[in-house]
């Protein structure tokens, strides 16, 4: 460099000993769960990775919360009880310290609600560039659900029987025509970008997904809870699973303080504190409190 160059020198702070650090995921390249006959989710990389020996990655949040830059001399229940206030309170962003990359194998209609969720980075299959695979995701006979007449973006109870194996055999038949269609579009030298378009919505893509830990904690808020398709429920409920044991300490306030919560607006608390009906209009509104009054067993 010339000699007016205002570059400082560099310090390089050398990597601790193995024997004071410990792998968050034990050496492992890879955390998977099957899911449906076709899926699964896989944990492939945490940021941090690597931890003091004796701690988890809540310590990275802790860290962040503190403004630290080592260790410090805080005792573990003082951090449970710092992440847990810091959830209570929703001061997310020491949350966002904490990073998981994944790989989904989904059907195309949970990766489009999926997709939904714009805080992530993502790298999805091409099927421009790659042929489809001839994987399709079928419901089992007690997974065909009936359309509820309470929720019009979902099912509840179960489709009786003929239903059910009427649709199975509608979805067998036109996923194999429509697969052939597009191998025999593909044969016939048709582009790939053109002849995907006569595929189902049943058949599997995937991709490469990462996420901080305050916005998964926000995907799986909304997609854990039942009002959420059980297909998609079921994918997050694996990832729940993988990051658990990585994060215990900030997973169980997620639990406790956001999962298995109840919020209420400025018109249930006066109607809980005046003890008078909802004042609202609204049915979808009024349908709700009471369900969180069953909950809090209010007569």
């Amino acid at each position: 460099m010339g000699r007016d160059s205002q570059v400082e020198e560099v310090t390089i702070q050398k990597k601790p000993p193995e024997s004071e650090v410990s792998d968050v995921m034990g050496g492992s390249a890879r955390w998977e769960v099957k899911i449906h006959d076709h899926g699964l989710v896989a944990l492939l990389d945490v940021m941090p990775r690597f931890v003091p020996v004796g701690k988890t990655a809540d310590f990275a949040i802790v860290q962040a919360a503190r403004v630290s830059y080592g260790e410090g001399t805080k005792q573990v229940n003082e951090d449970r009880g710092l992440i847990r206030y810091l959830s209570r309170h929703r001061h997310t962003t020491p949350f966002e310290m904490v990073e998981f990359k994944f790989h989904h194998v989904m059907p195309i209609f949970v990766a489009r609600q999926w997709i939904r969720h714009r805080t992530a980075n993502v790298n999805e299959y091409s099927a421009r560039y790659s042929v489809v695979k001839d994987r399709f995701y079928r419901p089992s006979m007690e997974g065909v659900r009936q359309q509820s007449k309470t929720n019009r973006q979902g099912g509840d109870e179960l489709a009786d029987v003929s239903t059910a194996e009427e649709f199975l055999r509608y979805l067998e038949e036109t996923e194999r025509a429509q697969y052939a269609g597009y191998e025999k579009a593909l044969e016939g030298g048709v582009s790939r970008e053109l002849a995907r378009m006569g595929l189902p919505l049943s058949v599997y893509t995937e991709w490469y997904w990462k996420i901080d830990l305050h916005n998964l904690f926000h995907f799986l808020s909304l997609r854990m809870d039942p009002h959420a398709q059980q297909e998609i429920r079921d994918y997050a409920n694996a990832m729940f699973a993988l990051i658990q044991p990585i994060i215990p300490i900030a997973a169980e306030a997620f639990l406790d303080y956001n999962l298995h919560s109840i919020r209420l607006s400025r018109l249930e608390i006066e109607a809980l504190r005046t003890g008078q009906p909802l004042v609202t209009d609204n049915k979808r509104e009024q349908a709700e409190w009471e369900e969180k009054k069953k909950r809090l067993d209010i007569k």
